[in-house]
């Protein structure tokens, strides 16, 4: 379990540094920036990346809506689960930590650190009801995307491609609505750095993804039935 717990953690550090890290340094560079098209490949790519490299040994949730989301659906045992969450959560942070000496290292200041939000913290100006929805929902197929991906029934060896993919498509649809969470684990770990209204706001980034995450678990029950 210590191995798959330090993936875990490994894993969601790659994502916040690699995703969050990409709407903080490259977006808007000057001239060459990558935009938001860039931002939601780089979150995809640290999925898709990782699922690779630590998806053997612990699944590669990195990110406590999936491991909710699998419990739910039967794929992942409920004493394992704190572990999980725990080690995703330190991962994110840790992976922000980083982020934030290497965003600071020229004077900057770490402005909203790509953290997610709504109404006047919306990138588009969303009500919280768009954001809940939003996040609720893509995060219902986000697992449901992963639970049908990762079955013993589907092509073996592109659950992975799927996954990330899946990624890219979400944030290319929800980041001008929330900066697009999905992953309370992301969105932890830039709240804690920016404080105050990211963390006023923090509950609607942990509750839609879990609650999206859940539902998606029991509809694939339904769709799956013993073949889980």
């Amino acid at each position: 379990m210590k191995k798959k717990y330090l993936a875990e953690f490994l894993g969601t550090f790659w994502l916040v540094l690699g995703g969050c890290g990409s709407a903080m340094l490259s977006a808007a560079f000057p001239a060459v920036g990558i935009g938001l098209l860039g931002v939601s490949l780089a979150f995809g790519l640290t999925v898709l990346s990782m699922a690779y490299a630590v998806g053997s040994v612990s699944g590669a949730h990195l990110n406590p809506a999936v491991s909710i989301g699998l419990w739910a659906g039967g794929r992942l045992d409920a004493d394992q689960l704190p572990g999980y969450i725990i080690s995703q959560i330190a991962g994110g942070l840790l992976g922000a930590a980083i982020l934030f000496v290497i965003v600071t290292g020229n004077g900057s200041s770490i402005g909203d650190f790509a953290a997610n939000g709504y109404g006047t913290h919306s990138p588009g100006g969303y009500n919280m009801l768009s954001a809940f929805v939003s996040e609720l929902t893509l995060t219902f197929f986000f697992l449901l995307i992963i639970l049908g991906a990762t079955r013993v029934e589907a092509p073996s060896g592109f659950a992975g491609m799927a996954i990330g993919l899946t990624l890219t498509l979400i944030h290319l649809i929800s980041i001008p609505v929330t900066n697009t969470s999905v992953n309370p684990a992301r969105s932890i770990s830039q709240a804690v750095f920016v404080g105050g209204w990211a963390i006023q706001q923090l509950w609607l980034f942990i509750a839609a993804p879990i609650a999206g995450a859940m539902l998606a678990g029991l509809v694939h029950k339904l769709l799956a039935g013993q073949n889980r």
